[in-house]
């Protein structure tokens, strides 16, 4: 059974052993985060018209303007989706593996990035059903979303491992390795508070040249251990 501090070490240690690539690895991945964020938050900003204002305005410009908000809030979204498949999305699959690989080897090149682009189909498809049930099960308030976050949070190191699992077979095995360890996972996760308080901070260095990082060599130390559960199972 894998402890939080032995965890921790072995991410710290992968890190620290790895650290100039573990940095920009990290930055690429909240990077393009950030990039998909910042577009739906233009699109809901478009969609809000900046109500605010007081002016009357005649009807039929009224429609046009409604017309020309809703296309402009349907083709950011377009964006948004394209870039999701084609970029967001193998990017990070090709981070987790760098640090999956890194946690394992300390040492790995950030080449190992550009395996997240070897198959768009099987990467689209995995992720897209993942983002769907998390939506779904969000719908039922948040906590049964945050508890399905946690079972499948090794879809991505799955989806490159085991290329010749399905989509939902990826999805079921990361349900069945984090099956009685959500807990401990989610206690890992509040475990980085104070780094992710002194990210906050200032202003996102930290996190930078840290807090990030670190915390993405534990999470792809943790995978490995449970890895190795299963595989005994098995």
């Amino acid at each position: 059974m894998w402890t939080i501090s032995d965890v921790k070490a072995k991410g710290k240690s992968a890190f620290k052993a790895n650290y100039g690539n573990s940095v920009v690895a990290a930055l690429i991945a909240s990077l393009f985060a950030g990039g998909s964020a910042a577009v739906s938050r233009y699109s809901n900003n478009q969609a809000s018209g900046e109500s605010g204002s007081s002016i009357s305005i005649p009807a039929d410009q009224a429609i046009a303007l409604l017309v020309t908000l809703l296309t402009v809030f349907l083709a950011s979204y377009a964006v948004l989706l394209v870039l999701k498949i084609f970029v967001f999305n193998p990017l990070k699959v090709g981070c987790y593996r760098f640090f999956r690989l890194n946690a394992e080897n300390p040492g790995t090149s950030l080449s190992a990035i550009k395996e997240g682009f070897g198959d768009y189909g099987h990467t689209f498809c995995t992720l897209f059903l993942t983002d769907l049930f998390l939506a779904l099960w969000s719908l039922l308030f948040i906590i049964p979303g945050l508890i399905k976050g946690y079972s499948y949070r090794m879809v991505p190191f799955i989806l490159k491992d085991n290329p010749e699992l399905s989509a939902t077979e990826v999805i079921t095995r990361s349900r069945m390795m984090m099956n009685g360890h959500k807990w401990n996972a989610f206690v890992l996760d509040l475990s980085f508070i104070g780094w992710f308080l002194l990210t906050i901070i200032t202003c996102g260095i930290v996190g930078i040249l840290w807090t990030n990082p670190y915390y993405s060599n534990t999470n792809a130390a943790l995978y490995l251990e449970l890895k190795k559960g299963t595989d005994t199972v098995a």
